[in-house]
Formats: C-alpha cells, sequence, structure tokens
C-alpha cells in the first residue's frame, strides 16, 4: 500500500518539468513493537521530464517548486498506527523537571488517498489520533497514533487487508475515481477535527456529527456519543422584523419541512450538526458546546443551541437561538454573561449547487460568501436570560463590526465594567481574514453597552503591531472567558516568497497590555502546527511552557518541541525536542488539547479549546467557500 501526496491542495502552479524530491530511505522497525506497519512512505506524482530534485536542506525559500513539495509533504498519508507505546528520542535539550505529567493529545485526518485512485480534500481525510504521554518526573516521552474507528471508516477500510476503497464524497471533496453522480453519502463523520478529555472520558470531534468516544489507554475506538441526544429544548423565539411579519414565514417553514426528510434520510445529516468547537468553562466548571440545525445550510436563517453540562455529563441548561441570517458559525465564544457569535455571512449558489448535486463539485461549493453588507455581524446571545431580564438589548439585532471579515478562530473574550452606571466592556480576540484573500490576521473587537445593553461603540482593530499572517490563537485556559494578558499563535515569518501565509514557521507571543510581541521560528523547511499553553500551576498567567509539533517536511520527521513561554525570543526557548520515528511521521494536525494526570479540582482539566485549521479549505482568490 502506498501512501500518496495530496496534489490538488496547493494554491500555486507547478512549474510543468517538476519531478518530486528524494525522500531518505525508511528506517527499520521492529514489527513486534508496532500494531500494524504500511509500507514505506512514497510519493505519487505527474509523470513530468525530469528535472533537479529538491532535497537540498539548503533550498532557496523563495524556489516555487520546493515551497510546492513542502506543501505536498505535510499531507502524506500515513497508514501505520501503534496501540503500544514507544518511546521517542530526546534529541535536543532536556524535559525540565517542572514539567507536569500528562498527555498531549493531537488529532487531525491521517489519509488523503485510496488505494484505487480516489483522493479527498484534508477536511475529509479520515481522523489520525496520536498522543504523546509526558513523565515529567523521568522525562521521557511515550508516543501513540491510530485511525478513529468510525462508521465511514469500517466501511472504507478492509480490516483484513487493511486496503482502503473511497465511498463517501465528504462536503469538501470531489470523489475522483469513485462514484460521483447520485452519491448520497455526503457527510463523511471522520472525528478529525479536534480532541476532548472531560469526565473522564475522551473523545474526537467532527464539524456536523457526533462525537466518537476512545480509549485513553490504547486509543481504540468505542463508538459515538450521543452527547445532545434527543433533548426536550424550548423552540426559539419568533422574530418580527418590524414591518408587521414573523421572520418564520410561511415560506421557510414548509422548505425547510421539505428539506428535512432529504438531509435527515437520504444524505444521513444529523439534525442537530455539533460544531467541533467547545469550551471549557473553568470558574463554573462546565463543558459549553454548541449545534446548529442541518437544514439551515440552505435557508436564510440560522438556528443555534447551545448546551452546558456538568463533569459527569450533566445538562445543566440549554437554549436555542433563531437568528433571521444566513451564517456559517465555526469558532465561537463566551463569557461570564453571554454567548457570542461572529457572523460569517454566506448565501446558496445555485450553479454550485447544481455541480454539486452532480458530483462535479464540493457539496460546499453549494454556499458561496455574501459581501453584500460591508460590516461584519456579532451576535451577543444571553447565556443566563433569567438571571438579567432587562440587561441586555435585543440579542436578534446584530451589533454590526465597522469591518467585512471572516472569522476562523476565536482565542477569548471576557467582559468588564467600565463604571458605576452599568455600561459594559466586551473584548473579543480572534484571528480573521477579509472575505476576498486569506491573510490571517489577529484582530481584536472592542464592544461597549450602556445600562440598557444599548450599542455605544463597536470597533476592530489590530492586536499589536505584528503584522504579518497569524492563526490558532491561544492562551492560558485557567483565564478563558476572564481578562487575559498573553495570547499565543501560530505564524509566519515571511520569509518565503511563494506560499508566505501558510504553512506556519513560528510561534508568537502577544502581549496586549503593552503591546509587545516575542517570537520563535523554526528552521529552514520546517513547519508548525497549534501551539498550546501548559500551565506550571502558579499564578503567572505565562508561567508555564508551549508544546508545538514541528514538521522537517525536508526530511520527513515529526518533532514534539517543548518552550519555555517566559522565554519566547530569547535563545534558550526551546528547553527539549524529541523526534518520532521516521515511520510514524504523520500528517499536518488539526488541534490538541492537554490532559493533566494529577488535577487540582478533580473535576476540572484543563484544556485547549480547539480550533480547526481551515486555511486550506479555501481558494485565496476567490470568494467561494
Amino acid at each position: 500500500m502506498l501512501a500518496k501526496a495530496c496534489h490538488h491542495l496547493l494554491p500555486i502552479k507547478l512549474p510543468a518539468t517538476t519531478s518530486p524530491p528524494k525522500l531518505p530511505p525508511p528506517t527499520t522497525y521492529n514489527p513486534s513493537q508496532h500494531t500494524t506497519i504500511s509500507r514505506a512512505i512514497s510519493i505519487t506524482a505527474p509523470a513530468p521530464a525530469p528535472r533537479k530534485t529538491v532535497q537540498d536542506t539548503n533550498a532557496p525559500q523563495d524556489d516555487a517548486v520546493t515551497a510546492f513539495w513542502d506543501y505536498q509533504f505535510l499531507f502524506v498519508s500515513q497508514r501505520a498506527e501503534t496501540a503500544e507505546p514507544i518511546p521517542i528520542r530526546l534529541v535536543d535539550g532536556a524535559l525540565p523537571s517542572d514539567f507536569p505529567s500528562g498527555t498531549y493529545y493531537l488529532t487531525g485526518p491521517g489519509l488523503f488517498s485510496d488505494d484505487h485512485g480516489s483522493t479527498v480534500h484534508p477536511l475529509d481525510g479520515h481522523g489520525y489520533l496520536r498522543s504523546f504521554k509526558i513523565d515529567g518526573s523521568s522525562g521521557k516521552v511515550e508516543f501513540m497514533a491510530r485511525y478513529i474507528e468510525t462508521e465511514a471508516q469500517a466501511e472504507e477500510r478492509d480490516p483484513a487487508t487493511g486496503e482502503w476503497r473511497f465511498t463517501h464524497r465528504g462536503p469538501f471533496s470531489v470523489l475522483k475515481g469513485g462514484k460521483m453522480v447520485g452519491n448520497t453519502k455526503v457527510m463523511k463523520n471522520v472525528a478529525n477535527t479536534s480532541v476532548l478529555q472531560w469526565g473522564g472520558r475522551l473523545f474526537c470531534l467532527w464539524e456536523g456529527g457526533d462525537p466518537y468516544e476512545i480509549d485513553a489507554r490504547t486509543l481504540g475506538t468505542l463508538g459515538k456519543f450521543n452527547l445532545v441526544g434527543d433533548r426536550n429544548i424550548p423552540p426559539p423565539a419568533e422574530y418580527d422584523d418590524g414591518r408587521g411579519r414573523l421572520f418564520h414565514a410561511d415560506f421557510l417553514k414548509l422548505a425547510a419541512n421539505i428539506l428535512k426528510p432529504i438531509l435527515y434520510g437520504v444524505f444521513k445529516m444529523s439534525p442537530k450538526r455539533l460544531l467541533s468547537h467547545y469550551k471549557i468553562d473553568v470558574k463554573r466548571n462546565r463543558l459549553l458546546i454548541m449545534s446548529c440545525n442541518a437544514e439551515d445550510m440552505l435557508l436564510p436563517r440560522s438556528n443555534f443551541t447551545f448546551y452546558e453540562f456538568d463533569s459527569n455529563f450533566k445538562l445543566l441548561q440549554s437554549q436555542e437561538f433563531s437568528i433571521p441570517d444566513h451564517l456559517m458559525i465555526h469558532d465561537w465564544a463566551f463569557t461570564d454573561s453571554q454567548y457570542i457569535l461572529f457572523g460569517n455571512r454566506i448565501k446558496l449558489d445555485v450553479a454550485g449547487s447544481m455541480a454539486a448535486v452532480c458530483g462535479l463539485s464540493p457539496m460546499i461549493s453549494a454556499l458561496s460568501l455574501n459581501p453584500n453588507k460591508p460590516t461584519s455581524p456579532i451576535y451577543l446571545l444571553p447565556r443566563f436570560p433569567n438571571a438579567q431580564p432587562n440587561r441586555f438589548r435585543d440579542w436578534r439585532i446584530p451589533i454590526e463590526a465597522p469591518s467585512q471579515m471572516w472569522v476562523l478562530h476565536v482565542g477569548n473574550a471576557f467582559e468588564e465594567r467600565e463604571d458605576d452606571n452599568g455600561n459594559l466592556h466586551i473584548q473579543i480576540q480572534a484571528s480573521g481574514c477579509s472575505y476576498h484573500w486569506f491573510n490571517f490576521q489577529k484582530m481584536q473587537v472592542n464592544i461597549s453597552l450602556d445600562s440598557n445593553g444599548n450599542c455605544q461603540k463597536c470597533g476592530v482593530k489590530d492586536l499589536n503591531q505584528w503584522n504579518k499572517p497569524s492563526d490558532f490563537p491561544v492562551i492560558n485556559q485557567e483565564y478563558s472567558g476572564t481578562e487575559n494578558t498573553y495570547i499565543y499563535a501560530a505564524t509566519s515569518s515571511g520569509s518565503r516568497r511563494a506560499l508566505p501565509h501558510f504553512p506556519f514557521d513560528t510561534v508568537v507571543k502577544l502581549n496586549t497590555a503593552d503591546k509587545s510581541t516575542q517570537t520563535w521560528s523554526t528552521g529552514k523547511r520546517r513547519f508548525i502546527g497549534e501551539p498550546i499553553f501548559i500551565s506550571k500551576g502558579t499564578k503567572g498567567e505565562d508561567d508555564g511552557y508551549l508544546l508545538v509539533v514541528e514538521y522537517a517536511v525536508s526530511t520527513q520527521r515529526c518533532y514534539l518541541v517543548v518552550l519555555d513561554s517566559k522565554s519566547i525570543g530569547k535563545k534558550n526557548s526551546v528547553v527539549a525536542r524529541f523526534e518520532v520515528p521516521r515511520h510514524l511521521n504523520f500528517p499536518l494536525g488539526f488541534h490538541g488539547f492537554w490532559a493533566p494526570d494529577k488535577v487540582c479540582n478533580s473535576s476540572v482539566i484543563t484544556s485547549q479549546v480547539s480550533r480547526p485549521n481551515h486555511a486550506f479549505a479555501f481558494s485565496s482568490a476567490s470568494d467561494r467557500l
């Protein structure tokens, strides 16, 4: 079986005479130590005329050929798994003695090509869970990796031979080499976006379906977890548009009733599509999660339901909000008193819909950006409406931020009283881009409300002077929902002309108080994914460590890098680097979670709020989703 690269992902054209670089030969391995091992990783490419290879680690950084293959190497399928912990080698520094013991879970796609000529977009790649178990006392790290055995995986992978044959299209892919026309297997729950440990249980989530529960000891899949179930949720309030008629007009209800049996029955979509982004309210020890209605993807309305669970998964409260706007929400925020939705406006694309139904384009082509308004809607939804009946404005009417931005990921949001008159200040820290190109800018949204909830001011500005493309904003999660000073993100050094925005090669630490910036960068042809903050448990907000996976594409190696968060920007910021065996080298991950072995409060687990990387889900030259 061959692991193949996804050549349709790169937003630059490869010269016609380019040949793939030569990879180092695979290392030997002991089969008794691993569950399954695929054949050596190989790269397949078109059959061009020979040209120089680009395996030289000192190749020019602006070389488009090098950039092309570097990008491809980040998305090479990995079919090898290991259910037995494998010690990984320390190659630089040493794990600090005060590093907390625990496990870093990282999920993302692992397979992009099957054995019959079909390829899928990374967002549709089968979920591949990786774990790094860290023993703080001994300084040792053990690695495991296994595929999540979803229903789609069980259908597409032969358990006897290990052969793959894609049958599901997935919402972001065109199934080349498979059944295209009439293929209703669209919503392919691959559990590849985020990972969560809560209530002593481990889960992998996907954007649009039930999470899968995982055995934390073996990474084996236990099955679907019906988190939402058939909850008895009060219906959303009707919206009066001010002209004497309700937004929930008869034609919308009729359209929804027509769509439901098609989407639920034919396309097997979940009525309540769980988002992969969850939040943890450490102060109240609650898990917050959100769902949207499947039919609202195609209707000019949006129904969002929020759920709050205790540490035993007891549902403490749920609320559904019906919003009179066609929105696509990927990430969101919360504060002590509200949920915050930064709306990304979309619209139905008729031509794209026809092409998608015929299998000629991805199903996501049925939707396109809606740039008709020069502003971005921000919805402030009351989290505890009974406790504050007169505090907030009509939540159905958004606050319009004075810029047209597509929000990717939210780092944090918090609220604070401005004065004794009850005026409220809300700050949202997020990464976003314009509707016309993906430049991954970090932004800070400031909203001022008077005592009646009326918006007095709303402004959008850069977090600080760091103007390089950035995404994956993360914080010390003990400050989630409350005022924070430090934000960490993956960013680009901008050192290469080809693909200057992505992949990322730098970690940036932003100080929102004094606007200072510190960075740590990898070497040439090395890239990173999402960083994650590990607190030492002291009172200092930035007193801790950062974990980040480094992808050395020129040698096809992965490293777990430990950074001292206080030393970012200094020569001694790297305190340890561990090398994953070459035959277990894995593709770029999406989001991670840190689960400490010992928790001060038995119910609270400090986590990394998941932020899937969708940088490559869109075209930089088009408004189409």
